[in-house]
């Protein structure tokens, strides 16, 4: 499997942005697909964002759907997710997720996770 490590979290009041990455080391990045979840105090891990292996295809959940955009740059072995138009109810840890797959994957197929990363979105 491969390592991943997520990034850029912090405090942002609602309306403001913020991008985060996951470094991913140990394998050939290329051969994962990866995917955005995130879990809010008190609730489920919810699947937000994923993206192919080559980044040609993507996955939005309705909550995130046209303010936040995932990306990849297979020759940093990075995935990113920039958030934009936030909002209080995106308060949550964010965590990066690997398949290894070519194929966008659905929530319950990955099976690699990164520590997660802090975000506040004050009102």
């Amino acid at each position: 499997q491969v390592q991943l490590v997520e990034s850029g979290g912090g405090l942002v009041q609602a309306g403001g942005s913020l991008r985060l990455s996951c470094e991913a080391s140990g394998r050939t990045f290329s051969d994962y697909a990866m995917g955005w979840f995130r879990q809010a105090p008190g609730k489920e891990r919810e699947y937000i964002a994923g993206i192919d292996n080559s980044g040609d295809s993507k996955y939005y959940s309705d909550a995130v759907k046209g303010r936040f955009i995932i990306s990849r740059d297979n020759g940093k072995n990075t995935v990113y997710l920039q958030m934009n138009s936030l909002k209080p109810e995106d308060t949550a840890v964010y965590y990066c997720a690997s398949r290894f797959t070519t194929w966008i994957s659905s929530a319950d197929e990955y099976d690699n996770w990164g520590q997660g990363t802090q975000v506040t979105v004050s009102s």
